[in-house]
């Protein structure tokens, strides 16, 4: 049976790449959770005024790939104590928090978040929330596998980001 796990981390084009072509999963989706907003679209999310978080929501097979795993990956892609956005993504849209679907996912979450934090690869407290899974909202058309659609713009918006310095320096 397949899952869902749905994971903010920012700009949503950057949190595609480290999950894809990897075996169980299934399909990797970008778009909005946990606002107060119906239907957002891109340009309303963007204002930072609808509460929404941008994300991915992955479907997985756990016999295959481990929501454990998918946390494994997750926790390296960010800087989880930045309560501001990610990188030069700026606003309450781009925070960065693990949405739960169930009570196990839930209780991995935290488990994995006390392990970063124990971890003191950071000089601040490891601020990504843990938060129950909310109607997610499918981004757009044009941001779904932005990357491969636009490699050319997606790498010099990841490069301009200082995402991949920072995962070097802290997660290498």
């Amino acid at each position: 049976m397949l899952e869902k796990a749905t994971f903010a981390g920012g700009c949503f084009w950057c949190m595609v790449t480290p999950f894809e072509e990897l075996p169980g999963i299934h399909s990797i989706v970008s778009g909005y959770s946990g606002g107060h907003v119906e239907n957002p679209t891109y340009k309303e999310v963007k204002t930072g005024t609808t509460g929404h978080y941008e994300v991915v929501q992955i479907t997985y097979d756990p016999s295959l790939f481990s929501y454990e795993r998918l946390l494994e990956l997750y926790w390296p892609q960010i800087d989880p104590t930045d309560e501001g956005g990610q990188f030069q993504d700026r606003g309450p849209q781009y925070r960065t928090a693990i949405f739960y679907h169930t009570e196990a996912q839930k209780q991995a979450a935290l488990a994995s978040k006390e392990e970063v934090a124990a971890s003191q690869r950071f000089p601040g407290p490891v601020v990504t929330e843990i938060l129950p899974a909310a109607v997610f909202y499918e981004a757009e058309e044009y941001h779904q596998d932005f990357h491969k659609k636009n490699p050319k713009e997606y790498k010099e918006d990841r490069r301009q980001s200082g995402r991949d310095e920072f995962i070097d320096k802290h997660w290498s």
